[in-house]
């Protein structure tokens, strides 16, 4: 392990112990980084230094900075940080802000400061903004004005939070205001080591229980040393542009690390619903787009009505891709999707083909860099064609924060990702279905035992299971299975009661689209719900949907 420059030693102390890691790969030239690396250097200031600091960096509907001007703001930040605010190295800090160029400069200012970024998605609630505070020890957050209300009614879930700063606010004790000192301009980077840790990132888990994944500097530039320098394959040239928040690392990866990493430019959009991307792409010519599914199925059918003539490269991952949805886009834009897979775990995509390569239905092969292989639950591979658990391993992968479930996803040095694979005789491999109880719907994961916690709280509901329902539009929808209390009347009013009173609880995304109301639920003998009961009854209500 390399001198560490943390100071604050929490993040290094609660990696897990070197038995529980799972097998690490360097086996390219461009993985094999220096002992002393910090990645915002990498990402920004290096272009800087080979003269390209005028080049365009980040754009958004109200603003357009360049590698320069974002490399100021990075140092403007930085020097608050570590002057005003008393950062040391290791410390973490929590970032709120939807995709904007300050939430941007904001992470990597905390990470060229030597400390550990956190950020979590706007439409996260106060409870589930609550839990990184205390599982991290976070003292410090920078939130966008805009998030004011959740952010200070999260201050008496979280008592180790002692101040948050909010940018946009046009006060004396706002970042900007404390970042307007002509001394501020400048900052060297923390002399960090590539495997000092620079991001916590959240993630729920079949239990709802949220799970923090640790990477090193290094981790960020091995994403786009693998999945964007081979499958990717993008010029300093490009516009990037997408739908996920860059607090969700398919966002981080799609929207900042590759553009960064290649001297391109990101357009960055607060709103980046379907119609919003498809107008956005001409009116900012962007190359380069990231999606879910969801959004190509849906945007298919308005292609023509918009200039996509820009669109030269489609990534599509968060679930699995159809291949009519493949078929559709093709056939609508001339644009072969590649599709990927990855996890918070191992960073980003680590499966997944160059758009020619590319077979409808088919994930893809691993990234260079990587490996993957079918196990059974001996850990044993398997033929090809034979269903099983899916590992991997490469330059990025699973290190838990403090956390008993690693010895779950790392098994015998490789990373068990929880989904169901067939790899097929020319060595693509194709999902089957998820291994737990997580519902991926339009992209987002949601836990199923999460949106029942909300609905046990709720006095119109004795019981409740919930799970995912097959789903045209969104590949699947939260269904709840809800038994009522004495007293309480199955009807449309209580049903949207209900909703409305999750999505008062918890992000909105993760409502109960539909819920049934049942006379009881099905349980083993010692009184465990039987959720593949419920996935099942789910599943035949779809397909009779279909049907009629």
């Amino acid at each position: 392990m390399i001198r560490s420059a943390h100071i604050d030693t929490f993040a290094r102390d609660h990696l897990p112990p070197p038995e529980e890691l799972p097998e690490f790969l360097f086996n390219l030239p461009e993985l094999r980084y220096p002992d002393r690396l910090n990645c915002a250097t990498a990402f920004v200031d290096d272009w800087i230094a080979a003269g390209g600091g005028s080049r365009d960096c980040l754009i958004s509907p109200t603003e357009r900075w360049s590698y320069a001007e974002l490399a100021e703001r990075i140092n403007r930040i930085a020097n608050v940080l570590t002057r005003d605010l008393g950062v040391v190295p290791g410390n973490r800090v929590l970032l709120r802000g939807p995709n904007s160029p300050m939430m941007v400069a904001a992470y990597f200012a905390v990470i060229k400061a030597g400390a550990v970024v956190v950020a979590t998605m706007p439409l996260l609630r106060a409870k589930e903004i609550a839990f990184p505070l205390t599982k991290a020890e976070i003292r410090l957050a920078l939130c966008d004005a805009r998030l004011a209300d959740e952010m200070e009614k999260t201050k008496p879930l979280a008592p180790l939070l002692d101040r948050v700063v909010y940018w946009g606010r046009g006060t004396v004790d706002s970042l900007e205001a404390l970042m307007n000192k002509p001394s501020y301009e400048h900052l060297t980077a923390c002399d960090t080591a590539s495997d000092d840790v620079c991001l916590i990132a959240f993630t729920s888990g079949t239990t709802g229980v949220p799970k923090g994944t640790m990477h090193f500097h290094r981790d960020m530039l091995a994403i786009c040393d693998t999945f964007g320098k081979y499958v990717l394959r993008a010029t300093c040239d490009d516009r990037f542009i997408g739908s996920p928040p860059i607090a969700f690392t398919f966002g981080l990866g799609g929207l900042v690390l590759f553009p960064l990493r290649v001297g391109a430019a990101a357009i960055l959009l607060e709103k980046a619903a379907p119609d919003d991307l498809l107008a956005a792409i001409g009116k900012f010519g962007a190359t380069i787009t990231f999606t879910a599914p969801t959004a190509y199925r849906n945007m298919v059918g308005k292609v023509a009505a918009h200039e996509l003539s820009s669109l030269r490269k489609c990534v599509s991952a968060g679930e699995t891709l159809p291949a009519a949805t493949f078929e559709a886009w093709l056939a609508a834009t001339g644009i072969r999707i590649i599709d990927g897979l990855g996890s918070t775990e191992m960073l980003h995509v680590f499966i997944g083909s160059r758009e020619e390569d590319m077979r409808p239905g088919a994930t893809g092969k691993p990234v260079p860099g990587y490996e993957a292989r079918v196990i059974d639950e001996a850990g044993h591979a398997l033929p090809p064609g034979t269903p099983g658990r899916l590992a991997a391993r490469g330059p990025t992968g699973c290190r838990y924060l403090g956390d008993k479930r690693q010895a779950e996803y790392v098994q015998h040095g490789w990373n068990v990702t929880g989904d169901t694979y067939i790899e097929d005789a020319d060595g693509y491999f194709r999902y089957q279905a998820r291994s737990d109880d997580m519902i991926i719907s339009a992209g987002y994961n949601i836990a199923g035992p999460e949106v029942e916690t909300v609905l046990l709280t709720h006095p119109a509901v004795a019981e409740c299971g919930v799970v995912g329902q097959p789903d045209d539009e969104r590949g699947q929808i939260v269904k709840a299975y809800v038994v009522l209390n004495h007293g309480f009347t199955a009807d449309i009013a209580l049903t949207r009661t209900l909703q409305d009173y999750v999505k008062s609880t918890v992000a909105p995304y993760k409502y109960p689209r539909a819920i049934e109301y049942v006379t009881s639920l099905p349980r083993t003998e010692t009184g465990k719900l039987q959720r593949f009961a419920l996935r099942r009854k789910a599943a035949e209500s779809a397909a009779s949907r279909l049907a009629s």
